[in-house]
């Protein structure tokens, strides 16, 4: 017999996802500990597991799952191969509905690219190199490395008037920071300098100019920073300098649109909760790999999905790095499918979401 944890661990399908398939009656262990309620599994249905992981690894659905499984035991020669034939046909005319629908998407941005003027873009704001540092620390860790998207491979840089937000994220996550000019006489510093845009419409102080830092680039500026002196940051279309204390780098940002992480941020209200984060780091610190199952009471804890509660997963190495931002951390929840939001009390505009891993096989 084996227990629930080495077949999650030989069959690839994890302990999570054989508690829901136990109790969508799809692989039913073959005892049950009366006094432990604990999982156990015969020989024989380690072959169905791997099985159950490969199908849904497929994107089979359930109910076709049951009947390969069932087909299987019964040594059916005929039924498995038809429900295999069957999905294999749903899944190739679904990619060939997706092609048509992605170029048609395709054409529609062509289109809005080409009727779409380029501006020039400018700007100059001095910043305090401490805050600047701490916004770049905030949100590092969310930027992503898939060479597929080499967007999101940089830092954005939001300016608006003598406010800075850089934003970072993977798809997976997202970190935002805030940062504004150094005060010289109750006056920003960056009032009096030029943050304009050449088209008709310039920046001024209540406008916008953004550019996406390649990820080397920001690492250099982070390391100019090591003292803490004021910092001048110029953007002259898509060059970007950061200058201090008589040193600087510059470099190219990256040419493509970065998303709109506003628009990614407009979420409903959620219940707000107090994060114990030295007792979730240590918890954590047990778990690198898999999905960590947070349990939402009147606090949050790691627990599993038999637990009382609401219950997400999320990853929990992604999870421990948002945790770094702060020992005085909220948790906004939404529910087991919208974003986690991770925000500091004692900040605005500084947070980072997350994304819930399903719970569901």
């Amino acid at each position: 017999m084996r227990s629930i944890g080495e077949m999650g661990r030989d069959s690839g399908l994890g302990v999570s996802a054989l508690r829901f398939y136990d109790r969508a009656g799809v692989l039913v262990p073959a005892w049950v500990d009366p006094a432990t309620g604990y999982r156990w599994y015969a020989p024989e249905q380690f072959g169905e597991a791997r099985l159950l992981a490969r199908l849904r690894r497929s994107g089979m659905p359930l109910a076709d799952i049951r009947l390969v499984l069932a087909g299987w035991a019964g040594g059916d020669a005929g039924l498995v191969p038809r429900l295999l034939d069957g999905h294999l046909r749903r899944l190739e005319s679904g990619l060939a509905e997706a092609r048509e629908e992605l170029s048609a998407v395709r054409a529609l941005l062509g289109h809005k690219e080409t009727s779409m003027t380029t501006a020039t873009a400018t700007a100059r704001l001095t910043l305090p190199g401490a805050g600047l540092a701490a916004a770049l620390d905030a949100v590092r860790y969310a930027a992503g490395t898939d060479p597929e998207l080499p967007v999101l491979g940089g830092i954005h840089f939001d300016i608006e008037g003598d406010d800075l937000h850089l934003v970072a994220t993977d798809r997976y996550r997202m970190a935002v920071a805030r940062t504004s000019a150094t005060t010289v006489g109750g006056t920003a510093d960056g009032a009096s300098a030029t943050a304009s845009d050449s088209a008709s419409d310039p920046a001024g102080r209540g406008g916008r100019v953004q550019v996406t830092v390649p990820l080397p680039l920001a690492d250099a500026m982070r390391a100019l920073l090591a003292d803490g002196a004021p910092a001048r940051l110029t953007v002259d279309g898509g060059r970007v300098e950061l200058e201090t204390q008589g040193r600087q780098v510059a470099g190219q940002s990256l040419g493509e649109g970065f998303p709109d992480y506003r628009r990614l941020t407009l979420l409903p209200e959620g219940r707000r909760l107090t994060l114990d984060v030295p007792a979730l780091r240590r918890a954590l610190g047990e778990q690198q790999a898999g999905v960590c199952v947070l349990v939402l009471t009147d606090t949050v804890a790691i627990g599993d999905e038999d637990s009382a509660g609401d219950r997400v997963g999320v990853n929990p190495a992604y999870l421990l790095d948002a945790l770094a931002a702060g020992e005085e951390l909220l948790l906004e929840y939404i529910g087991p499918k919208a974003p986690l939001v991770l925000l500091r009390p004692d900040v605005e505009d500084a947070f980072s979401l997350l994304m819930p891993v399903s719970l569901e096989g």
